[in-house]
């Protein structure tokens, strides 16, 4: 059994290696990164932090301002990509590798294809994204095999919605955004008729805010009429989508993170990863679902493995961090007890503030405490976003993405904590200074517990705070838990307090019962994180165990038994 530790990177940036960035810069002037920097000498530091999975971000053909139309690869309209680089998420073409990366355009699937290899070879797997709600405006396929047809080649175009079309339309009507589509050298974009936009604007009358680089797929579903699903049979979107997945599977990829999977229909989900799974059973399918009323949906009808845990524990800790009451977190876990082996654990991501951004804690080392319970709360997957084991602020204007404490997929730029991270290739950490390699330090150790401790890997959790309340510890910024394994006991205790704690944490008898932890005095303990010794202690039903805590950290302690 295995533990799933999830390193999730933005592929073009990891690379980049720019000693200056110009906001709004194009890619000759603020480079970028390829396949081929993720070395066998990076994969195995990536490996050594704990990762189990590398969730490469951003692989696939997208739209982006930089011409390659050099390479045959047709040139996307300015007017709709967003930024110059564009976004991952505005797919151009799903059979393809995007040009950025590659360091020869001609062979990228073929340095995709060495990528899977090098993973593999470090000991890893590897995600790639699939969105499957939109694609971008100007989406058509110059790498499909032969005999694919393209998104939208056969849509009837003077239908609003025909089950059977790829997208939905606007019979009659021009895209007409309010913000302007001329280009001085390719002229005015036109789209007629306008086809919906993907945060489903069923409008020719976009704005800013709405994703007016991308156009929504049909997926049989009637929004705006009375036509039922299941009236028809298996929409030809259904079908197309079918095969994408299993072209990427067959080269080597072990799983999907699939773009905001709430927007396609449960029912999609249900019939088509079955079908990839037959094929390929041991690849993952991980969902982007915020709605906690649709969760189980997901996973007992759209055959989901892993959900994001974004509104329930990340929301929780977010706020605890905060200086709400760390008494949350037991809600948290609560609230999805029953499905809590298919839950993602995650602080950062490429949708979320930096912790050590201005707008989310200003301090990298107030995440600790947060990380520690994330980690090792339960046997589910535990994620991070690359920077964030090195203190990353996000605190840039890039261009197109403001300063907003998040990191840019949409500009070309370089993230000057991984370069001197990767130091050339070296990853020697001779370019970090002590408050860098001290957190990086501490994110190995954490990590690496979830898959060396088998109470972690795979042990029960019991959660002791409901005896704490006004008794020896403070509830409200300390959060504590068993882990329990065969013969092996470990004691979690979180401190989310600026600073150090002294605690006396209440083990219920109950606990004894569940965990079948014999009664013990004068038992023996080793703090992991740090791998000293702590004080002997007894372990008796009802008793107390005494820990000193960190600030902004905590402690794991493994009791002989």
């Amino acid at each position: 059994m295995e533990k799933i530790v999830i390193y999730q990177v933005f592929t073009r940036l990891f690379g980049a290696n720019a000693n200056k960035n110009k906001s709004n810069g194009t890619k000759k002037e603020n480079g970028c990164g390829h396949m081929a920097d993720f070395t066998q000498a990076a994969l195995d530091n990536i490996k050594a932090l704990g990762i189990t999975h590398v969730w490469y971000t951003g692989i696939i053909e997208h739209a982006t301002k930089t011409d390659y139309s050099a390479f045959g690869i047709r040139r996307d309209h300015p007017a709709v990509v967003k930024g110059n680089a564009g976004s991952p998420y505005a797919i151009k073409d799903y059979y393809d590798i995007d040009p950025d990366l590659a360091v020869k355009v001609p062979e990228r699937m073929k340095e995709f294809e060495n990528l899977v290899v090098r993973t593999h070879k470090a000991d890893l797997k590897m995600i790639i994204d699939f969105v499957p709600n939109h694609v971008a405006r100007q989406y058509a396929s110059d790498a499909k095999p032969e005999g694919v047809k393209d998104l939208g080649e056969d849509d009837i175009k003077t239908m609003a919605f025909n089950p059977n079309n790829n997208f939905y339309y606007i019979p009659h009507s021009k895209f007409s955004p309010n913000f302007d589509l001329n280009d001085e050298e390719l002229g005015e974009y036109i789209e007629t008729p306008a086809k919906v936009t993907g945060n489903d604007c069923f409008s020719q009358y976009v704005t800013r805010n709405d994703w007016y680089e991308t156009v929504k797929l049909n997926y049989g579903v009637d929004y705006q009429g009375c036509n039922n699903l299941t009236t028809w049979g298996i929409p030809n979107t259904w079908e197309k989508m079918r095969d994408i997945l299993l072209f990427w599977a067959s080269k080597g990829v072990d799983g999907f993170r699939c773009d905001m999977a709430e927007m396609v229909p449960c029912d999609f989900w249900g019939w088509v990863i079955p079908q990839v799974k037959n094929k390929y059973p041991d690849i993952i399918f991980i969902a982007e679902v915020y709605n906690p009323h649709e969760y189980r949906n997901y996973i007992h009808r759209g055959r989901f493995d892993y959900l994001y845990d974004k509104v329930g524990l990340y929301d929780t800790l977010r706020s605890v961090i905060g200086g709400n009451s760390a008494t949350s977190i037991s809600g948290a876990w609560q609230s999805v007890d029953d499905i809590s082996s298919h839950m993602l654990n995650f602080l950062e991501n490429h949708d979320e503030q930096r912790i050590a951004s201005q707008f989310f804690a200003g301090n990298a080392e107030k995440g600790k405490a947060a990380m520690i319970v994330a980690t090792l709360m339960r046997t589910n997957p535990v994620m991070i976003y690359f920077g964030q084991e090195l203190g990353e602020q996000g605190m840039y204007s890039e261009g197109f993405s403001g300063q907003d404490g998040r990191t840019t997929i949409f500009d070309y730029w370089t993230i000057d904590l991984i370069r001197r991270w990767r130091n050339n290739g070296k990853f020697d950490g001779s370019l970090l200074n002590k408050e860098e390699k001290d957190l990086q330090a501490f994110y190995s150790k954490l990590l690496n517990l979830a898959n060396k401790e088998k109470a972690i890997r795979e042990g029960l959790f019991y959660d002791v705070m409901y005896v704490n309340y006004g008794q020896g510890m403070n509830e409200h910024r300390q959060f504590a838990f068993l882990r329990k394994a065969g013969k092996e006991l470990i004691l979690v205790v979180a401190n989310f307090d600026d600073k150090p704690a002294r605690s006396w944490i209440k083990i219920p008898a109950h606990a004894f019962e569940v965990l079948d932890i014999p009664t013990k005095q004068g038992v023996e303990c080793k703090e992991l994180l740090t791998g000293k010794k702590e004080t002997k202690c007894d372990l008796i039903p009802d008793g107390t165990i005494y820990v000193e805590l960190p600030a902004n950290g905590g402690k794991v302690i493994k009791y002989k038994l």
